[in-house]
């Protein structure tokens, strides 16, 4: 047995920043990830004496510990879908209806993995896109621990029954069901089709371009035929580059062509940015929206209303004309 005491932080803060992504694969709420780590952490330093290191390495030991946070969670907490993935489809001109208690999936801030990962850890960014993430809710519990661990985070089948406290026969068997949901959702083949991070950046701006001189036929120029809007928490969304259109003439009608946007990238790289509407002598946080780019084009927009999410992403309220925050 091998107590750890001396160092304990120096020896557990290198998987903090993974830990993290892990915690967000499995809730889908970047908030709830970091509180999740926390108690990670807090439960190790208080099992630290019972730590042995020749039954498992300390990576091990900390998932596992992760895990049993994650699932007490997950069994209070449920599933965070995305509309499209709970309600049919609308028409864009429909009025709003907002999810009534619903807890929708969250976009994860990628300024959150770099602050906390001055080493630069090697994550798997695919595995943090959004429609991942949204596929991944769909599976139980364990069945998404069993994927994460196995596909994602190359565990064996012995560490991942370890981590799970379950066998190796019954972990393949929840891979084994999880990988076929999540091939119904077909995720692999969308993120095959991504382009390079720079190529994304480049259909960001040119949608930012177009979003600021209110052209919606220049909006509609970047879009896949079947491109999907989606503005969590209301249950709105539809599908199609003309029903995009739509929605974006009414936007701009409604609300105005005077907007200051702000670029974001959040899921292991997809791009985005903050939304800030013309209010009197300045601009007011509008929404945060999210952009799934493929070799197609967009094929979907994320847009999130929820005042939690704003205040992940460290979003200011309120900005001058010069585009600085307001206190």
């Amino acid at each position: 047995m091998t107590a750890v005491a001396d160092g304990f932080d120096r020896l557990v803060e290198p998987y903090r920043t993974e830990l993290l992504a892990y915690c967000y694969r499995m809730l889908g709420s970047a908030h709830d990830a970091e509180d999740l780590v926390q108690d990670t952490y807090l439960r190790a330093w208080r099992a630290r004496e019972q730590y042995d290191d020749t039954r498992s390495s300390m990576r091990t030991w900390l998932y596992r510990i992760a895990t049993n946070v994650c699932l007490t969670a997950l069994e209070a907490r449920g599933r965070r879908p995305l509309p499209s993935g709970t309600v049919a489809a609308s028409d864009p001109l429909a009025p709003f209806v907002q999810g009534e208690h619903a807890a929708w999936l969250q976009p994860f801030p990628d300024s959150a993995l770099e602050a906390g990962d001055p080493a630069g850890t090697v994550i798997d960014r695919g595995s943090l896109r959004l429609a991942f993430a949204a596929a991944l809710q769909h599976l139980s519990a364990r069945q998404r621990g069993a994927l994460i661990l196995r596909e994602v985070l190359g565990f064996s089948g012995a560490e991942t029954a370890d981590i799970l406290g379950t066998t190796v026969v019954s972990v393949n068997s929840s891979l084994q069901r999880a990988r076929s949901r999540m091939k119904e959702a077909g995720v692999r083949q969308e993120r095959v089709s991504e382009p390079s991070a720079a190529e994304q950046r480049a259909w960001l701006e040119r949608y930012m371009k177009a979003f600021e001189l209110a052209d919606v036929e220049g909006l509609k120029r970047l879009l896949a035929e079947d491109v999907v809007m989606e503005m969590p928490p209301m249950l709105n969304w539809f599908s199609g580059r003309a029903n995009y259109g739509l929605f974006m003439e009414w936007v701009f009608s409604a609300a105005g062509k005077d907007w200051l946007l702000k670029e974001v990238t959040a899921n292991g790289g997809q791009p985005g940015f903050a939304a800030y509407q013309r209010v009197g002598g300045g601009y007011v946080l509008h929404t945060l929206q999210i952009f799934t780019v493929t070799d197609q084009g967009i094929t979907r927009n994320s847009v999130f209303q929820d005042p939690d999410v704003h205040a992940v992403f460290g979003l200011a309220a309120r900005l001058d004309d010069r585009g600085l925050a307001v206190a």
